[in-house]
């Protein structure tokens, strides 16, 4: 049996200014074709479906076509959690018509699925609150999926029945998964996890949260441990963290499958995945991540002569660049305005003016008695380490200028 898992579209994220959508399509396309050229039987999307609460419709609508499209008319489920940038609400509101297409939403944690059969497809032949089981046509045993989306505090509360937070996310999810695994998961089928949280390997190095996503870890009471999965579980696919990468610290894959995209200079350089597990019963499971290529790539990049970024920045139209640049004096807007027009991804201009070690600059008394303009860049240089450029001087020449004819 073969499993695709892949996680954190942030459908809708911008970076800075600039869209993804176009970028988010491309990917979305890229990871059908992986499903259909890999003939996939199920599809597990790890949360974080949306960048936000309230996407843009734009983005609604692409999520619902491309899972319409992975479900293959209702032939091959797809799974789709909530994560801490979903509203479990919109994630959740679709699901009656979605189960139709072989789509099943799940917002909240211990959700409970109802039973259903799709017309000479798959079908949801046991459900509990956090768990489902699938059987498929082509197998003569059940895919059984214990699933849980995130959970804040308050949902913590309701759904897990967990008091007082500080007590332990880790030891109720522990208690809970346990309960589910000990009822459902024998041998005789294939047992997976997906969770959108922060899962650690017991012991290990804490991994950073991506740039710019909503943190879950919030001190150590936050962190699940991958030794809290139980022993039945033969692979767990996560969602939340970016990079992709297995945890440890359980006798079976414990995987972040990474964003498809690059969602932050953070994230420069790393490559994007989804994940192709194939599992059988009472067997290691083996899996094997698959590079995505689709999206404009992030870069920084620095640069201390114009002429050079200029030349980079031509050479790789389809980036995506935060460009520090390094300069004597202050960029002028000429230069700014060349740099603009040799690239359509500039994301960030960072610049950095180095400071000139000079006489002026240890001057601690102005004189008074000089000319304006002299006065200004004797100012200008004590301020801020560096002489005034001629275009600066210029503009204080049309003020005073301005100001003298104003004057008369």
């Amino acid at each position: 049996m073969k499993i695709l898992h892949t996680a954190d579209w942030h459908l809708g994220k911008r970076l800075d200014y600039f869209s993804r959508l176009d970028e988010q399509r491309a990917v979305l396309e890229e990871i059908c074709t992986i499903a259909d050229l890999q003939q996939v039987d199920a599809v597990l999307v790890a949360g974080d479906l949306f960048d936000t609460f309230n996407p843009p419709v734009e983005a609604v609508e692409l999520l619902y076509k491309t899972v319409r499209k992975l479900s293959k008319n209702g032939t091959r489920p797809v799974i789709a959690i909530a994560g801490n940038h979903d509203s479990a609400d919109r994630i959740d509101a679709p699901d009656p018509l979605a189960r139709e297409c072989g789509i099943i939403f799940i917002g909240y944690p211990q959700a409970e699925i109802p039973l259903f059969q799709i017309e000479d497809g798959f079908a949801v032949t046991k459900s509990d609150k956090g768990f489902i089981e699938i059987t498929l046509p082509a197998y003569n045993y059940p895919l059984r999926v214990l699933h849980t989306p995130f959970a804040n505090e308050l949902r913590l509360k309701q759904f897990l029945g967990l008091a007082n937070k500080e007590q332990g996310l880790n030891e109720a999810l522990q208690q809970n998964w346990k309960q589910i695994a000990d009822r459902y998961c024998d041998k005789e089928g294939v047992n997976l996890l997906t969770a959108h949280l922060y899962m650690l390997k017991r012991g290990g190095q804490q991994v950073e949260e991506p740039e710019g996503e909503k943190p879950i870890k919030v001190g150590n009471a936050d962190i699940v441990y991958s030794d809290g999965i139980p022993d039945a579980i033969q692979y767990t696919a996560l969602g939340h963290l970016h990079r992709f990468q297995e945890m440890g610290g359980h006798r079976s894959p414990v995987v972040y499958a990474s964003s498809p995209l690059a969602y932050s200079f953070s994230e420069a350089g790393q490559e994007k995945f989804v994940v192709l597990v194939d599992a059988k019963p009472a067997q290691q499971v083996k899996y094997t991540p698959i590079l995505l290529t689709s999206g404009r790539p992030l870069c920084r990049m620095r640069f201390e002569d114009l002429d050079t970024a200029v030349s980079w920045l031509q050479g790789n139209p389809n980036t995506l660049v935060e460009l520090t640049l390094v300069s004597d004096e202050f960029i002028s807007s000429q230069d700014l305005k060349r740099i603009h027009e040799s690239h359509d991804g500039i994301i960030h201009i960072i610049p950095i003016v180095k400071q000139q070690q000079n006489d002026a600059q240890t001057r601690t008394k102005i004189n008074l008695e000089q000319q304006v303009d002299q006065l200004f860049k004797d100012y200008f240089t004590y301020r801020l380490g560096q002489a005034p450029n001629a275009e600066i001087m210029t503009l204080l020449q049309e003020v005073m200028n301005s100001t003298n004819e104003t004057e008369g």
